[in-house]
């Protein structure tokens, strides 16, 4: 009996609830529910419903075959409910299993510590085993929380249980504080309060790091597939030069529609320095391919200038177009608003007319400043065009003729001398190899083609000089005509000033209008007599005494070299007498007098050279 107390001492009963009538059948039916049995011979209610209870489970089994009957509130296997909130008290219950029965701990003791979980935990240290307890037992009490994958019993009323899961840890802590006992026995060998605790086991703490790695890979492989939708797709290879690839390229380049790829390929090829003095002139004419669609380009670029304007158009009659119908609705709700019609209108139909007219004059108001806004600018635009009423827009006109003549025949220039330097290396290279090879029948071939090559560049010599000629005779007509619109400006201006004071002298003395015309007359005059100093001026050789000082030394030094001298070695003997003159300066002066100095070249090919000598003496002969 003393044994059966010390089993039971864990249980706390109330005084208080042994004081109850044995005849109160509602009492004995509480009690005898609460242990899992139904009274028999006793009617009463079950307090636990059969919602949560085992299907077809009769407990007045155990009366007849004396088998322990399973407390339907075991937690596992889904008997029971999911564990109540931390802040509800949880009220345990004992728990009858085939072997033993299970005991719950004093409610009144605080709950039992358990170690901080170690991650991934399956395996649960349970102590305070009875000594007699088998591992049959063990299984039969811990099975009910989950399916178990070992157990490890040791000697000292303890043991290790790993569990499938994670989850069926916490069901195996539940089992925590309570006092345990086999069969009916009183024997303290067949009894022991458990203490189950998270235990730390290697082959958990392996499981979750493959775990953890595993999800990591997941984590990386999942970036990387986002990193590679998002990254954009790489550039296309770029090929390696060759002649094939050139004479491909070149055609590409012509095509509209593939110049983009090909010229980044031309951009590849010349940054990774294909450029050479064989291939030279197969990137010259790449390049050259390239500049041709400049004039493309500013084409498509005038075609969508043109859209813009006709978009522009649209745009400023559409809003003509609504600001009519605005100027139509304010004139509706301005004669709403006269007193012929305003006396019928009650008082909030006004109130709305009023709101409305107000509003609707706001924005007639904007539109009406955005639409004068957009003729401004238009009025802007035409007034930084010339009227046609100006007099020298004729020399303007002529002017960017002459500019535009002179930068014609510049670009023609460097093409030709491009086209030159390409000649000068073919023939330095077919000279090479020339060297190389043995006079054969080839040798007499290229020996041919460099006599070609000669003439060809003696050829386009020539025609470079005569180019040259013209820039400067055009350059010349510039600049006389730069002085003519400035002189005929001051001209004018004089002119205008003249006629305003003779107009207030003709207003104030009262004559009539022949004193008028004889003040146009007089304008007219002065207007010859300046033309005829523009003229006479022109046909002076020399414009001041320096120009004359200049010619005396040139033709001495020129009379001195009868052979002649490059414009560099003239410049460097005339710095030494005045070091703020330049080359430029000389080559003018000497080409504006053709019949005292001449130009003649000497040499060939690279040698070529250009010479000034001094003629004048040859013009006296001949007169």
């Amino acid at each position: 009996m003393a044994a059966a107390a010390d089993g039971l001492g864990s249980i706390a009963i109330d005084t208080t609830q042994l004081n109850m009538s044995v005849t109160d059948p509602t009492a004995w039916a509480t009690a005898m529910n609460n242990l899992g049995m139904v009274p028999v011979g006793l009617a009463g209610q079950q307090l636990v419903t059969d919602s949560i209870c085992v299907s077809g489970f009769d407990p007045s089994l155990s009366m007849m075959t004396g088998i322990t009957p399973i407390n339907p509130m075991i937690p596992g296997m889904g008997l029971v409910p999911p564990p109540p909130p931390t802040d509800v008290p949880v009220v345990k219950e004992i728990i009858h299993c085939k072997s033993c029965t299970l005991f719950p701990p004093n409610p009144n003791l605080p709950p039992p510590s358990t170690r901080e979980r170690p991650p991934g935990c399956k395996t649960v240290f349970v102590g305070g085993l009875p000594e007699n307890a088998t591992e049959e037992i063990i299984q039969e009490v811990f099975e009910q929380c989950g399916d178990i994958t070992a157990i490890r019993k040791s000697k000292k009323n303890f043991c290790h249980i790993r569990f499938a899961e994670e989850f069926m840890v916490d069901k195996a802590i539940y089992l925590s504080g309570y006092r345990m006992r086999l069969g009916s026995s009183t024997d303290k060998k067949d009894s022991g309060r458990l203490h189950v605790d998270f235990a730390q086991a290697r082959d958990d703490f392996y499981e979750w790091e493959c775990k953890q790695r595993m999800l990591a890979r997941e984590e990386r492989h999942r970036r990387k597939m986002e990193e590679d939708r998002l990254r954009p797709p790489s550039p296309p290879a770029i090929m390696h030069y060759s002649e094939h690839e050139a004479a491909l390229l070149a055609e590409k380049l012509k095509d509209d529609s593939k110049f983009s790829e090909a010229i980044t390929v031309l951009l590849t090829w010349i940054e990774r320095g294909e450029v050479n003095r064989r291939s030279a002139n197969q990137f010259y004419s790449m390049v050259q391919s390239a500049n041709s669609h400049v004039r493309r380009l500013m084409n498509e670029k005038a075609a969508h200038e043109q859209e813009m304007e006709q978009a522009k158009e649209s745009f400023k009659n559409a809003l003509t177009g609504i600001l009519t119908q605005f100027e139509q609705i304010v004139a509706v709700f301005n004669a709403s608003t006269r007193q012929k019609a305003w006396d019928h209108f009650s008082k909030a139909q006004r109130k709305n007319i009023d709101i409305w007219r107000k509003h609707s004059e706001e924005l007639r108001n904007a539109h009406s400043e955005q639409l004068m806004g957009i003729r401004r600018e238009e009025e802007m635009e035409m007034s930084d065009d010339d009227s046609g009423d100006n007099p020298s827009k004729k020399l303007r006109v002529d002017e960017s003729a002459l500019a535009a003549q002179a930068y014609a025949l510049k670009e023609e220039n460097d093409s030709l001398r491009w086209q030159l330097d390409a000649y000068r290396n073919e023939v330095e290279l077919l000279k090479q190899e020339k060297g190389q090879l043995f006079r054969t029948e080839e040798s007499l071939t290229k020996d041919q083609q460099l006599q070609f090559l000669q003439q060809t560049m003696q050829g386009m010599q020539q025609q470079l000089l005569s180019i040259q000629e013209e820039l400067n005779n055009k350059k010349s007509e510039l600049e006389q005509a730069k002085e003519e619109q400035t002189h005929t400006q001051a001209v004018l201006k004089v002119l205008q000033e003249q006629l305003k004071s003779a107009k207030e002298l003709a207003e104030i003395n009262g004559h009539d209008e022949s004193q008028a015309n004889e003040v146009n007359v007089l304008t007219v005059a002065l207007v010859n007599q300046d033309r005829e100093k523009n003229s006479e001026k022109r046909s002076q050789g020399l414009k001041s005494e320096k120009e004359a000082l200049l010619i005396g030394i040139i033709s001495t030094f020129l009379h001195v070299h009868p052979f002649g001298a490059n414009i560099e070695y003239l410049w460097s003997y005339m710095q030494q007498l005045d070091s703020r003159i330049s080359a430029n300066e000389i080559e003018m002066l000497l080409m504006r007098l053709p019949r005292m100095f001449k130009q003649e070249f000497t040499g060939v090919g690279a040698t070529l050279e250009k010479r000034w000598k001094f003629c004048a003496f040859e013009g006296i002969k001949t007169i």
